[in-house]
């Protein structure tokens, strides 16, 4: 049965709408501090961090409303990468986290990702009984006025997060003579990256660094690969980095302009942590990982596996069969030797690592040839049309119409009212044709409703 609340990767929609309002943090607050207290600790506490949007300053203060009239102990970091909350919620020991943010969508949207108090995002069955909790009578969880939590800002939320990443590194790590190109999309990450690769040594152009409430992820960051395109050949840089919003996502450029995707980055790290036998169980991908990578890990005898889109699956794979890297073509990666969800910043530190020693990223990033890939998204009234009669006649007719000649993929968009369709294939008549096929069923069964 599908979540009331909680979709791919959190709880996300329109600022002022719907779920996504002040009263309905205030319930999701309440909530997810009862199901996270009494875990034998002797002060219960739940921290939360947010990106740059301007309804921070309004779900913020809802959501901790909720937990403290719940009984829990707050700290509040400000803005700060969706990894390093996860991060802090292991080394604090806190109870849960709580990051307001709605990732790489648009400013108006807004949402929150749960972490429990192993830095995990929540299973299903958590998130279910979370929602249950919601829905109840409010009176059932408010807790006696001498239990009420206390709430705390923490100033330095940043840089504890730049020194936990630091320390998975040698002492020596150096950027010196590196010149990076860096789009922080007016987000989480506008202090943190910037800060730590200078420290590091590196000479950083910083675009997207000044956030106004309303510029995060606009015509920037992972979103817009061709501004730190245009900005590493202007600068004559090394590397472009892009994240974005909240920074669990990371897609990169050359020193010659060419755009590097997460499954490229995946197989760079996979071929160097095998050779340096860091590599454990091999990699999990995604349905959405281009068959060129699958080629290529099976080729340099990597086992891969494939689980459905979002990093949270991705994360629960890695468990399940004691995988140790994993990620999405999107640029969610997830580098389980440190860290449990996606970070652009933690994988950007790997990927200049193995930079060193006058090594060029169109040499070292560019590991195989993908597939011809396309992707259509379809805004839709009804995700569920998928389940039609004629939209599954059209994706069986697009189907055997790929046998052995590539793949086609159609999904429901966990964050947006959109069906997604991908079709790769190194024939690209083939692709358009495939899609077109989809497409049309989806308009035809849209008109008749």
């Amino acid at each position: 049965m599908r979540n009331k609340y909680f979709g791919t990767d959190g709880i996300r929609g329109t600022v002022n709408q719907g779920i996504i309002t002040g009263e309905k943090f205030f319930k999701f607050g309440l909530a997810s501090g009862n199901y996270f207290k009494n875990q034998k600790k002797t002060k219960q506490i739940a921290i939360i961090a947010k990106d740059t949007r301007l309804s921070g300053y309004t779900l913020e203060p809802a959501l901790v409303s909720g937990l403290v009239s719940g009984g829990m102990h707050v700290f509040t970091l400000g803005p700060l990468p969706t990894n390093g909350l996860a991060m802090l919620t292991k080394s604090m020991r806190a109870n849960m986290g709580i990051m307001i943010t709605a990732s790489h969508n648009p400013y108006y949207d807004n949402g929150l990702k749960l972490f429990g108090p192993d830095g995990m995002k929540l299973s299903d069955k958590i998130e279910k009984k979370i929602e249950k909790l919601i829905d109840q009578k409010i009176n059932k969880q408010l807790t006696s006025p001498k239990l009420l939590g206390r709430v705390k800002r923490l100033e330095d939320g940043n840089e504890r997060y730049i020194q936990i990443l630091k320390k998975n590194f040698p002492q020596s790590y150096s950027l010196k003579g590196t010149k990076i190109v860096l789009d922080c999309a007016n987000g989480a990450s506008y202090k943190a990256a910037p800060n730590l690769l200078k420290k590091l040594g590196a000479k950083v152009i910083s675009l997207s660094i000044k956030p106004n409430g309303l510029n995060i992820n606009d015509k920037c960051g992972s979103m817009y690969p061709s501004k730190i395109k245009k900005a590493v050949k202007k600068y004559k840089a090394n590397i472009g980095i892009s994240f974005d919003g909240d920074a669990d996502r990371i897609i990169m450029c050359d020193e010659k302009g060419k755009i590097i995707d997460g499954d490229q980055i995946i197989a760079m790290i996979a071929k160097r942590w095998k050779t340096k036998e860091i590599l454990k169980g091999g990699v999990i991908g995604t349905l959405m990982s281009n068959l060129g990578l699958e080629n290529f890990l099976k080729k340099e005898k990597i086992n891969f596996r494939r689980a459905k889109v979002g990093d949270r699956y991705v994360k629960e794979k890695m468990k399940k069969f004691h995988y140790n890297l994993g990620g999405e073509q999107s640029g969610h990666i997830i580098l389980g030797k440190f860290a449990t969800t996606g970070d652009g910043l933690l994988v950007a530190l790997e990927v200049l690592f193995s930079l060193r020693k006058g090594k060029k990223a169109s040499e070292t990033l560019n590991v195989f040839k993908p597939f011809p890939q396309k992707l259509e998204n379809i805004i839709v009234k009804n995700k569920d049309i998928i389940n039609h009669k004629i939209c599954i006649k059209a994706v069986k007719k697009a189907n055997s119409l790929m046998k052995n000649k590539g793949r086609i993929l159609v999904r429901k968009s966990g964050t947006e009212p959109k069906i997604r369709i991908m079709a790769e294939s190194n024939n690209k008549n083939l692709i358009t044709k495939c899609i077109s096929i989809v497409k049309k069923s989806i308009k035809q069964i849209e008109t008749k409703n």
